[in-house]
């Protein structure tokens, strides 16, 4: 349901949008009952901060592109920014074996690096299946 807003004192308008007919039997992107261990890792400011505007997108750039390769080898499921200014500047969810191989990756990366960031990690379950984000 829409209902819109103005400051001309009508009455709103108000349009139904039937929902579109969901089909369980032929959905892929279903929980299948099983679980799988994926990891959580946050990352936090870091106690080297203090780098100059150029030095600072230099790192910027290589954390993207480090973000980038990490997708592409299917490491990395998902990462973005938290909206907030916080100590907690980020998230990753990877899809590795064990905390070994987390740790390895994320210390590939330029602001883990220089200090600019730190990574906490966790073992975090989902249950299998496709997630699609849009």
């Amino acid at each position: 349901m829409a209902v819109g807003c103005s400051n001309d004192h009508k009455a709103p308008e108000v349009s139904i949008t039937p929902p579109e007919k969901y089909d369980l039997n032929n959905d892929t992107s279903v929980f299948s009952g099983e679980m799988k261990r994926y990891w959580l890792v946050l990352l936090k400011k870091g106690p080297n901060r203090n780098q100059d505007s150029i030095s600072a997108e230099k790192i910027q750039v290589a954390h993207m592109a480090n973000i980038n390769r990490l997708a592409k080898e299917g490491k990395l499921i998902m990462a973005g920014p938290i909206g907030i200014e916080d100590d907690l500047r980020g998230i990753f969810i990877m899809n590795c074996t064990d905390s070994a191989e987390v740790e390895n990756f994320v210390k590939t990366d330029s602001a883990v690096i220089t200090g600019r960031l730190i990574m906490k990690y966790y073992p975090w379950w989902a249950g299998k299946g496709k997630y699609i984000f849009k």
